[in-house]
């Protein structure tokens, strides 16, 4: 065999560096594509396996409507997600095959979203025959909150939040545009906030109404009217927490006895990987109840450091509370 001239080797080479980027490309694109598809398969059939145990075990059609962050785009970059056409497209689509009398499961997780998308939902869930049960394992704010308020019951982790439905026009709440009008002389305001004003208007008008309009399907007209005034004014912001017992003296149907399938099922809707955790723990192990719950031993009083028998030592740290911007979501 010749050895190549010189005439040879600028071709020689230019072939095996096209050979090399070829190669790389190929292996980028079989990254990706695993990390988008091929450990999501696995998960996905975990999660409708405990589904489908979950609605055999109630005799019921289980939904579930949870956004978090998940490793979903290129190089596993997260996607945060909320309350979209998509996901109610599929909603009334699980509603419409499920029988009239049948029950609905809702477990409901979420920031909130779009308020066309809450609004078909929650119609859909007040407009169905059988009993409508939400299931609200951490928290359900804004559009998720419009949802949860067209279930027949509410059921909540002891530490769980639902939240206002007051809308918002772009990144501002609807009431505090409306301020602007109040404190201002109009020569003063520019056109654009005049304009977004009007729109605001409508829209508290427009969510009251609606908010209203589901109540009703548990509550006398005037109980429904006063209720929806009280989560669509805008007295609070718009990430306020309306915990377990505000939410009950608010005339809620809420209750906790939480299934611990639904806590299992969160377990399979991780957040994005960090490259830490940011809190650590030791589960729990040792007798539980029928419902799940670690049954402890009578209440006594453990000397300063001990740790009480049957209890877990926390260890870690949490990170520091940031309110997150998309909790400002029902538009």
């Amino acid at each position: 065999m010749n050895p190549a001239t010189p005439q040879q080797r600028p071709g020689l080479l230019t072939r095996l560096s096209a050979l090399a980027r070829l190669t790389f490309w190929l292996l980028l694109i079989a990254i990706v594509l695993w990390q988008v598809f091929g450990t999501r398969d696995m998960t996905q059939i975990n999660r409708n396996l405990l589904l489908d145990q979950f609605q055999t075990e109630r005799s019921s059609r289980a939904i579930a409507l949870i956004h978090r962050q998940e490793n979903r785009s290129i190089l596993g970059v997260p996607v945060s997600s909320s309350i979209n056409i998509e996901d109610s497209e599929a909603v009334l689509r699980a509603i419409r095959q499920t029988p009239d009398a049948q029950p609905i499961d809702l477990i409901l997780h979420t920031p909130g979203g779009l308020v066309l998308a809450a609004e078909q939902i929650a119609k859909a869930l007040m407009e169905h025959k059988g009993k409508v049960t939400v299931f609200v394992p951490h928290y359900a704010m804004s559009g998720g909150t419009l949802i949860a308020l067209a279930a027949d019951e509410i059921v909540m982790d002891r530490n769980a939040v639902l939240g206002p439905v007051d809308p918002q026009i772009g990144d501002f709440p609807a009431v505090s545009i409306l301020k602007v009008l109040e404190i201002k002389l109009p020569a003063h305001i520019s056109d654009e906030t005049i304009m977004m004003a009007d729109i605001a208007a409508k829209a508290r008008v427009q969510v009251a109404s609606f908010v209203a309009d589901i109540l009703t399907k548990r509550l006398p007209n005037n109980k429904a009217e006063e209720l929806a005034l009280v989560m669509t004014d805008g007295r609070w912001t718009h990430d306020f927490p309306i915990p377990v017992q505000m939410a009950q003296k608010l005339g809620l149907p809420v209750r906790t006895d939480m299934p611990r399938i639904v806590y299992d099922l969160m377990d399979l809707y991780p957040h994005s990987n960090a490259q830490r955790p940011s809190v650590v723990y030791v589960p729990v192990r040792g007798p539980r109840d029928p419902g799940g719950v670690p049954i402890l031993p009578p209440a006594g009083n453990p000397g300063k450091g001990a740790i009480a028998p049957g209890s877990s030592d926390h260890m870690g740290m949490a990170r520091p509370l940031h309110l997150p911007g998309n909790m400002i979501l029902l538009r």
